[in-house]
């Protein structure tokens, strides 16, 4: 293998940067060339590729966001889209992609790869949502931000004596949620995967009210549905004074923290070895702190599971 290309694809997450770092400099520390694609899918398909060299990404392993930009892409998900694809990779000498991404990035590299492009996917959202892998590349600094967040309007419930309802991204996934709850001790925590009766969300603010708590934190997962509905539902059943925060994109931005730092690196760096070995249509991950592969076709038939240990746990200690 003599030339690789390498996109960022879907949501953008904070440490995608650092991954494209490592893919480009570890690929040319073992004598390749890089290429790297722009706004994604839809940029292989229009043919929007540059070559990279070490200075291409000097100074980036700190910045949130893509470099290389990020795109959704319909157009890919058909025959006729795919076959594009490839006439540009082909074009361009491109014997191997790596694409950073989520699940729906995934499915792309699957498709080439089953056209007979090999590709490596490195698992790039704030959601954590993809099996095979304790974290994602842009996790850890998407709670952390979530987290700075509640500390400062817990400032303000305190001094105020209200409920804040915050809702939080994380897809039909529930572990942004639940590791800032469990994190800044929410009283309750409302995940898609488990069901928390409104009734016990209620319960356990009348309990705190009775004992004289004059302030609760509750967080709701996006999977689950709407903070300002919960809010008001809230309201109406306990007569407390309540607010919504959506904390919504800011999420997803900022500086990647020290942790996906690491991790893109790993993993981005990993995802060359693996072509460099012959292997396509792989996903990188890390489990117990080991970097591992699996077969993107079994990632995509397998559903992404939450620590429902913590969840309890988070019940536990909100009594």
């Amino acid at each position: 293998m003599k030339k690789i290309g390498v996109l960022t694809s879907g949501g953008d997450a904070p440490g995608m940067n650092a991954a494209i770092r490592a893919v480009v400099r570890k690929a040319i520390y073992h004598g390749l060339e890089v290429y790297g694609v722009k706004y994604g899918f839809q940029g292989l398909i229009d043919g929007n590729i540059e070559k990279m060299e070490l200075g291409s990404v000097g100074d980036i392993i700190q910045r949130g966001g893509t470099k290389l930009y990020s795109a959704r892409c319909e157009e890919f998900k058909t025959e006729e889209g795919q076959l594009k694809g490839i006439e540009q990779l082909k074009k361009h000498g491109i014997e191997g992609l790596i694409v950073i991404g989520g699940d729906g990035s995934f499915m792309g590299a699957k498709k080439l790869t089953e056209k007979g492009y090999p590709c490596i996917g490195v698992p790039g959202t704030i959601d954590n949502d993809i099996p095979g892998t304790d974290f994602t590349i842009g996790f850890d600094t998407a709670l952390n931000t979530i987290i700075d967040a509640i500390d400062k309007i817990r400032d303000t419930a305190t001094s105020h004596e209200r409920t804040y309802v915050i809702e939080v991204m994380g897809r039909d996934a529930g572990d942004l949620a639940l590791w800032a709850g469990l994190a800044d001790g929410a009283e309750s925590v409302l995940i898609p995967e488990a069901e928390d009766e409104f009734e016990d969300v209620i319960e356990r603010l009348k309990r705190g009210h009775d004992r004289g708590k004059k302030h609760s934190i509750i967080i709701v997962a996006e999977g689950v549905g709407s903070g300002v509905d919960f809010g008001r539902k809230i309201k109406e059943a306990v007569n407390l004074e309540t607010r919504v925060t959506v904390l919504g994109h800011t999420q997803r931005g900022g500086s990647p923290s020290a942790s996906d730092r690491v991790l893109a690196s790993r993993l981005g760096a990993h995802s060359v070895d693996l072509l460099l070995d012959g292997k396509a249509g792989r996903m990188v991950g890390i489990q117990q702190n080991k970097l591992v592969d699996h077969d993107i076709v079994e990632i995509l038939s397998t559903k992404h599971e939450v620590d429902l240990d913590m969840y309890r746990l988070s019940k536990e200690l909100s009594i």
